[in-house]
């Protein structure tokens, strides 16, 4: 956010989401630096956060409660599709025993809402619940070549920036990478958002024909054959949509 909200609910808010990817905990001078609220105030608003279960006080400080947990999972849209899309998924995971995603858009990123992982495949950021560039990301790339114009404006307004050393960040190399995934119905990933891995995904279309979500596999970029898995992966996409509806 470009400016610090005012209010309580968007002061709460803010703390909340100063919790990054991996961090368990965090400690009340760190939340107070990241979202630039006073000591006390945020002490106060944490206190009342923790009655309602949204964060647990730590011997280290301050971590997220199970009530967020359980409140994620209330999301009605969000839990039909994974409830439509885990036996496509699952299908996926057993023929492959790679790590599979389940993505949807949120702006100009993608959030994983389900995730099998491969035991023989490589670490990855990815994590039920996180966000990623849609512009360097499988699964993001084939939301994107399946969303209205101005969701690719917004991406490159916000700037395409160098995550590895394969990263696409000229705006027409880009376009010319999203208009081949229209003709073929499938994106790739070589080691463009994270070193060492290769993406395959495919979009899941809604009745308007922009992507809902994207399904993908995942796994070491000098082993995983994305021409090979690519229609395994658009047939489970395919299916997914034709459930949804």
């Amino acid at each position: 956010m470009s400016e610090r909200p005012n209010s309580v609910l968007g002061r709460a808010f803010t703390l909340l989401t100063a919790f990054r990817p991996g961090e368990a905990m965090l400690s009340l001078a760190e939340l107070s630096r990241r979202t630039g609220i006073p000591k006390p105030t945020a002490h106060r608003l944490l206190g009342e956060l923790a009655g309602w279960d949204a964060v647990e006080r730590v011997p280290e400080g301050w971590r997220l409660g199970m009530r967020l947990f359980e409140l994620g999972h209330l999301a009605p849209a969000q839990r039909g599709l994974v409830e439509t899309a885990t036996p496509y998924l699952t299908d996926l995971f057993e023929a492959t025993r790679e790590t599979v995603h389940l993505a949807v858009p949120d702006g100009i990123e993608v959030v994983y809402l389900h995730k099998l992982t491969g035991s023989r495949g490589p670490a990855m950021p990815s994590r039920m619940g996180g966000r990623m560039p849609m512009y360097c990301t499988g699964v993001g790339k084939a939301v994107l070549a399946f969303s209205p114009r101005a969701v690719l404006d917004a991406v490159l307004a916000d700037g395409l920036v160098r995550r590895t050393p394969r990263t696409v960040v000229a705006p027409g190399l880009l376009d010319r990478d999203l208009a081949r995934i229209r003709e073929r119905g499938t994106a790739e990933e070589h080691e463009e958002s994270t070193r060492g891995i290769a993406c395959v995904a495919a979009p899941v279309p809604g009745p308007d024909g922009h992507a809902v979500a994207a399904v993908s596999i995942t796994g070491w970029a000098n082993r995983l054959n994305t021409g090979r898995l690519a229609p395994a992966v658009r047939t489970a996409a395919l299916g997914i949509a034709r459930s949804l509806r």
